[in-house]
């Protein structure tokens, strides 16, 4: 139109383009070179969490063709004896090794935390148990807590205390589980604590000290709070791990005597692969999952008051 300035067309210029085409060429080197690990996280990933889930509302066995049955093996679960007494078995495992675990892990990081002759030997040997395998510690245990010819039992005849049936008595098989995993676990506690008592501000431990707060109130006042961050990270770890429970049980006890060590994970593996009802093991799984899901959440939700107080202190 008559009067309107002409419209202004701005050419790139040759350097611009070739900054273009040189990064569109490291976007496709760099795909080139991530896409065989986002195919191989696909493939061992998100695929069998996938096919799981259409697995848990059919009825298969892994041999012959599977049907669809919609919830009823959810339905099945919440009405099974074995399965309920998987659970409690699972919660009482988990309400003995977490904490436990946690307050012993934190006592030996403060016995720790000090410049004394061979300390990082001491802290090597605490650590030690934890890298040893589930298989090992089970096969290892098996032998010194065997009814018969175990050192355990040899050890208590010596010192006048009747034998102890251990892993092949209902009552007592689940809390020597439990202990097994104390010695085991705890070191990886301690490591964890002690880096966080190693980052604690030492002017506030001394700043508290200087008005007066003695050791017990530095370690209430101070030091708890500074290491709470680290304190909800083992909580959740800690209990992921219990609740995933499986390579200790199937090598010591089979989920035996009369079902008193049978966790979740051991149930759904003897489902699937024992009793070949692969669909009911995959609900079972779900279950799990999404306990384990709602844990993870309610753990987040609760860090941030931790997060700020934690934030509080070191300021």
């Amino acid at each position: 139109m008559p009067g309107l300035p002409a419209p202004i067309t701005v050419s790139r210029s040759p350097g611009v383009r070739r900054g273009n085409r040189r990064r569109r060429r490291e976007t496709a080197s760099a795909w080139a070179y991530i896409s065989p690990s986002v195919l191989i996280i696909l493939g061992l990933g998100v695929v069998p969490v996938v096919w799981s889930l259409l697995l848990s509302f059919q009825a298969d066995d892994l041999v012959t063709p599977s049907r669809l049955v919609g919830l009823d093996n959810y339905h099945a679960l919440a009405k099974d004896p074995h399965f309920a007494q998987a659970v409690v078995n699972t919660l009482l495992y988990t309400v003995l090794y977490v904490p436990l675990s946690i307050v012993f892990g934190l006592l030996l990081a403060l016995a720790l935390n000090r410049r004394i002759r061979f300390i990082g030997l001491y802290r090597t040997l605490f650590f030690v148990p934890f890298i040893i395998s589930a298989t090992a510690q089970g096969v290892l245990f098996s032998f010194i807590l065997d009814p018969q010819f175990g050192v355990a039992n040899s050890l208590l005849h010596h010192l006048g205390l009747s034998p102890q049936g251990f892993l092949s008595d209902p009552g007592q098989a689940l809390l020597v589980l439990v202990g097994i995993t104390l010695w085991s676990g705890t070191g990886f506690c301690v490591v964890v604590y002690l880096a966080a008592l190693q980052d604690v501000p030492p002017s506030l431990v001394e700043a508290a000290r200087l008005d007066g707060a003695g050791r017990w109130q530095v370690l209430r006042h101070v030091t708890l709070p500074a290491i709470t961050p680290m304190t909800v990270f083992l909580l959740l770890w800690q209990v992921i791990n219990s609740l995933q429970v499986f390579d200790l049980v199937y090598v010591t006890t089979k989920g035996g005597p009369l079902g008193s060590t049978t966790v979740i994970v051991y149930f759904i593996w003897e489902q699937a692969f024992k009793n070949f009802t692969a669909g009911y093991g995959a609900a079972a799984a779900y279950v799990l999952a999404i306990a384990l899901l709602v844990i993870a959440v309610g753990v987040r939700v609760l860090r941030r008051p931790g997060r700020r107080r934690a934030a509080e202190v070191s300021r």
